[in-house]
């Protein structure tokens, strides 16, 4: 039995990159992408030596560049497809100043690259012996949760993901892929500040447990990384 393999976008740092470090930690494979690998220091430290790691170049709203690797990766059954890559936007833009055209990069990055990120890699999830896809949302896109308003950009895009993950487990069902949207908690990641409630660490290991539990029964869930349901 071959070890499984996890693609992750936004590998190179937060989230992405303690993913990596955790499931290389147990036995998988790992193919870690971000936009610029010449730069990203700590994920090419963690790849030095470790073969369980491959780092690749891929920003996710080049459809040229994600048509290209999954044809390399044509072969290569994935366990678990992970759209992780994701922006904030703009900070303080409230109603009267939202920008419309950082909003639509926004959404771009959050919004329309998971879905053609699972476009592109269908058939080898399908291959896999796991077929799991997950996307990193946000809480900050539950429209039932939203008390504060605000966050026009950041809220909208993730709101969108959400239903982009409900479709998908509905298009994949019959190929057998559970697809699932997370949300990893108030992180102490460059976007989720040094005040925030949790570590990496531990973000991270509550998601991987979601993750592994995660079967036909949970597809189209949103769930927070201690595993309750998030209403929409």
């Amino acid at each position: 039995m071959t070890n499984p393999t996890l693609l992750i976008t936004g590998a190179n740092r937060g989230l992405g990159l303690e993913f990596a470090r955790q499931y290389a930690a147990d036995g998988w494979q790992v193919i870690a992408c971000c936009r610029k690998p010449d730069a990203a220091d700590a994920l090419n430290a963690l790849a030095d030596g470790n073969p369980a790691i491959e780092v690749h170049a891929l920003d996710v709203t080049d459809g040229e560049r994600l048509a290209a690797l999954a044809s390399s990766l044509r072969d290569r059954p994935i366990d678990l497809l992970l759209s992780n890559a994701g922006i904030y936007g703009p900070r303080g833009a409230n109603f009267g100043s939202v920008p419309a055209a950082d909003w639509l990069r926004v959404f771009e990055v959050n919004s329309v690259a998971p879905l053609m990120l699972a476009q592109a890699f269908a058939e080898q999830v399908a291959a896999s012996e796991r077929k799991l896809i997950a996307v990193v949302s946000s809480k900050m896109g539950s429209i039932d949760d939203n008390g504060s308003g605000g966050s026009y950009i950041y809220r909208s895009s993730k709101t969108a993901v959400n239903q982009v993950v409900k479709s998908l487990s509905v298009d994949l069902r019959e190929r057998g892929i559970t697809v699932v949207t997370l949300h990893p908690g108030w992180v102490r990641t460059d976007m989720g500040g040094p005040s925030a409630e949790i570590t990496v660490e531990h973000s991270i290991a509550g998601m991987k447990a979601v993750l592994d539990g995660a079967g036909p029964a949970q597809s189209g869930q949103f769930i927070e990384y201690d595993g309750n349901p998030i209403p929409w």
